[in-house]
């Protein structure tokens, strides 16, 4: 069965996205738009033959510069390799025992991350591994799991945590879902990570101290007040922690200075800096094997040392899964994949921009589900991309990815040579390494100034994650800063989108010295035109309110009487439709009468709405002061989709306005609609294909005058051969009739638009560096063609044509309407 019938069987009217008056532009020089059809949405979702290759090639980013690689390249990404390797063996055994597991769970997580995710990575900066602030996460998880089910190993829960969200994450990079990262916020970001370090910091004071019986998975102001708490139960570990946290600052502090003060040393001290946290570790473990060299265990150590720790990896295997650990850890893998996601795109993003590449966010995921999929094999817990290392690592030089497997080698001899020296490090120099580390992530006092300089609320939204992290736990200040910053988001998108009605204003141009030199308040119009460039003169248009922060000394013009330009603010769709067009009927009706003033024989026949004047003031009472509604030009420059709900508002608030204009017909104008589905669906719904003009324009088409009907923006088309010159390339608005007059039509009509300030054919020209057909002789010399399709008269290409249209057709429906009565 046909399209068409099948169509008339359902009771379905015919496609009228050609128009009523399509017929009278069907001819060689004209262009028709099409629409586009589900159809094509599909055929654009069809998978290709190199589509498929593209997104192998993708997948595998690598391949774009390993073939390139150079001896160059090679000694940044080993110097830059080492340089975190020296940092990440003492950090991922601290971030370990954050995580309630052993310290080799720590080196085992940041080996898998270094090795594998050179391959598929899009930032040669990132670091991924063992970090503080999912390590955080994984030991609270741990807790909360071993509560409800004992039986189950804290590294059980850990690696089966690794293995479930990294699956999650290897999918949504695979169907490149990583536009779901854009949902975070930055401010959301910076809360989570301050009060992240807040709480990380709190809770290794008690290690640093030496102080017993605090529980660190406590929220962080109960952990506050109970070391305080403990203060006068301080043990010898406090000397090896705070000498060890004076040290780091120490060494910071001098290596900057020094830096400072010899640029040309610079890179030298910046070395010095970034392996300090090896430096004080070398030197307490010295310190601790000096005291504690006789002791048999670690537990009669004089101060916590770190113990035992296995060489090799001792856990590798397949990581258990079954039913129980799975329904206990299906509650905990949301936040597990937001911190995941939180932390590595937020900060592979921040360096890319630093450094002049962009990331795939999608690639990204990719890289980090592969990593903690094929870590638990080895060992490894939850891993993502740390902050303090990736600094490190760009500060180091580093080169391309590949500099991870010179991190992953160092991370290898750790395991295999250096854990029997492991067991001396002071507990209480890892602590101090730890918060030396978090204290970064603080967000300082002048960027959440610059918070409330952007936008006041989301400094509250900042300060509410914040403090829910420290009085309740990291999970729930995730949760508080998404959900406040999604809200505000929806918010302003229904509430505060609020459109423009705009005014038309003649906008010179002006060398700035020419207004600094001129001591009055306003310009002298002859001095800006000579000194300025008249030629650029133009219309503008601008919010009649001037809540722009425009002059308020500019006169702006209304367009025509009955004539609204409406701008919107934030798209139009379900959340904002009825707020805009409550907006444009209030403003309208306020500014309009009804075009039949007596059209109500009885008082009682008007509506409770409208009740009009008072008895005794229905003598007095004059309407015609106010214009009658004639069109209404929408800018739609953005909006980039137009839903149901919208497009059923449109056709009520039309319906509305015709009734309140009867028996005249309001026209409607659409600016700046570039996406084709946005017009296909006001198409559908009866607009822009000329069923709303006036009668006396219907007319005058009819008669096939040359001063009826919409105009039309047309431009010079693309000449077959182009010499690469300085061209005038000409832009004119005319109207949708036959132009073979000839250059002695288009003068005249400019000529007419020069006196009469409009006019049905407007030239501007403008000089602009470009192509030439060839053998031209400057402007015009290319054919003239339509800008947008013919069949869609009342879509154009800019307020300033779409406002010249409606006034056009407005003139011309007043003009009918006088004839008439002179003829009566």
């Amino acid at each position: 069965m046909a399209p068409s019938r099948v169509k008339r069987f359902l009771g379905i009217d015919e496609d009228g996205s050609v128009g009523a008056d399509a017929d009278l532009f069907l001819d060689g020089d004209s262009y028709i738009e099409s629409e586009p059809s589900t159809r094509d949405m599909l055929l654009s979702l069809r998978p290709t033959v190199a589509g498929a290759v593209e997104y192998l090639r993708v997948l595998f980013p690598f391949l774009g510069w390993i073939f390139h690689y150079n001896v160059t390249w090679l000694f940044g990404d080993f110097i830059a390799g080492i340089t975190v390797g020296f940092v990440v063996v003492p950090q991922g055994m601290a971030y370990a025992l954050l995580a309630n597991l052993p310290p080799e769970y720590g080196l085992y997580t940041s080996f898998v991350g270094f090795l594998l995710y050179w391959a598929f990575a899009t930032s040669k900066d990132i670091t991924i591994g063992a970090v503080a602030v999912m390590s955080t996460i994984v030991g609270n998880i741990i807790i909360t799991v071993q509560a409800e089910h004992p039986e189950l190993k804290a590294e059980t829960i850990a690696r089966g945590l690794a293995l479930i969200s990294g699956v999650v994450l290897l999918f949504l990079g695979l169907i490149r879902a990583g536009f779901i990262v854009e949902f975070i916020p930055l401010v959301a970001i910076g809360a989570f990570m301050t009060g992240s370090a807040i709480s990380i910091a709190a809770g290794q004071v008690p290690s640093l101290m030496g102080i017993s019986g605090v529980n660190t998975r406590d929220p962080t102001y109960l952990v506050i007040v109970n070391t305080l708490k403990g203060l006068p139960s301080t043990k010898l570990d406090a000397a090896m922690g705070l000498t060890a946290l004076a040290g780091l600052y120490s060494i910071r502090w001098f290596c900057g200075l020094m830096g400072r003060r010899f640029p040309r040393q610079s890179k030298m001290w910046f070395f010095v800096s970034t392996l300090r946290m090896a430096f004080v570790v070398v030197l307490y473990i010295l310190v601790s094997w000096l005291v504690n060299r006789n002791v048999a265990k670690a537990s009669n150590a004089r101060f916590k040392i770190l113990g035992t720790v296995p060489s090799g990896f001792q856990h590798a295997g397949v990581p258990q899964i079954n039913r129980e650990l799975l329904g206990a850890l299906a509650p905990q893998i949301p936040t597990t994949i937001l911190v995941l996601l939180i932390e590595h795109i937020a900060i592979s993003k921040s360096f890319g921009r630093i450094n002049n590449y962009i990331i795939d966010p999608s690639q990204e995921l990719v890289a980090i589900g592969f990593s903690n999929v094929f870590g638990p094999f080895l060992g490894g817990y939850p891993a993502t991309g740390s902050f303090s290392r990736t600094a490190i690592k760009a500060k180091a030089g580093v080169r391309t990815p590949l500099a991870g497997v010179f991190t992953a080698v160092v991370v290898l001899l750790a395991l295999y040579c250096l854990t029997s020296v492991f067991y001396y490090i002071p507990s209480a120099a890892l602590a101090a390494i730890i918060i030396h580390a978090v204290g970064d992530l603080i967000t300082p006092p002048r960027e959440v100034y610059k918070y409330w300089l952007t936008s006041p609320i989301e400094v509250v939204i900042f300060f509410a994650g914040v403090f829910v992290s420290i009085f309740t736990s990291i999970e729930n200040g995730i949760y508080v800063t998404v959900a406040a910053s999604a809200a505000v988001l929806l918010f302003r998108t229904a509430k505060l989108s609020s459109g423009k009605f705009l005014g038309r204003i003649n906008v010179y141009t002006a060398p700035r010295e020419t207004i600094r030199r001129n001591n009055s308040h306003h310009l002298d119009r002859q001095q800006v035109l000579l000194e300025g460039d008249a030629a650029t003169t133009h219309e503008a248009f601008i919010p009649l309110d001037k809540s722009d922060s425009s002059n308020p000394d500019l006169a702006i013009k209304e367009p025509y009487p009955g004539v609204f330009i409406y701008r919107f603010g934030e798209g139009l769709n379900y959340t904002n439709s009825a707020r805009h067009l409550d907006n444009l009927t209030i403003y309208i009706f306020k500014h309009t009468r009804r075009t039949e003033l007596n059209r109500f024989d009885k008082v009682g026949d008007r509506p409770w709405n409208d009740p009009g004047p008072r008895p005794k003031q229905r003598d007095i009472y004059d309407d015609t002061r106010l214009p009658t509604l004639r069109a209404v030009v929408l800018d739609l420059s953005a909006v980039n989709f137009l839903d149901v709900t919208a497009a059923q508002a449109l056709i009520d608030l039309r319906d509305q306005f015709d009734r309140y204009a009867a028996p005249d017909k309001v026209e409607w104008h659409f600016a700046g609609a570039s996406d084709r589905w946005t017009k296909r669906a006001l198409v559908a719904s009866g607009f822009g294909v000329g069923t709303t003009t006036t009668a006396a324009t219907t007319t005058a088409t009819q008669n096939h005058s040359s001063s009826s009907g919409p105009l039309v923006a047309v431009a010079e088309s693309s000449p077959p051969a182009t010499t690469t010159t300085t061209t005038t390339t000409t832009t004119i608005t005319a109207v949708p009739t036959n132009m073979s007059g000839g250059s002695d039509e288009v003068d005249d009509a400019k000529s007419r638009d020069i006196e009469a300030g409009g006019g049905e054919v407007v030239i501007t020209p403008m000089i602009s560096s470009g192509s030439q057909p060839q053998g031209g002789t400057g402007a015009g010399a290319g054919r003239l063609v339509p800008i947008y399709g013919m069949n869609r008269p009342f879509f154009h290409v800019d307020v300033a044509t779409a406002v010249k249209s409606a006034v056009r057709n407005a003139e011309a429906s007043s003009s009918s309407t006088s004839r008439g009565s002179d003829s009566s």
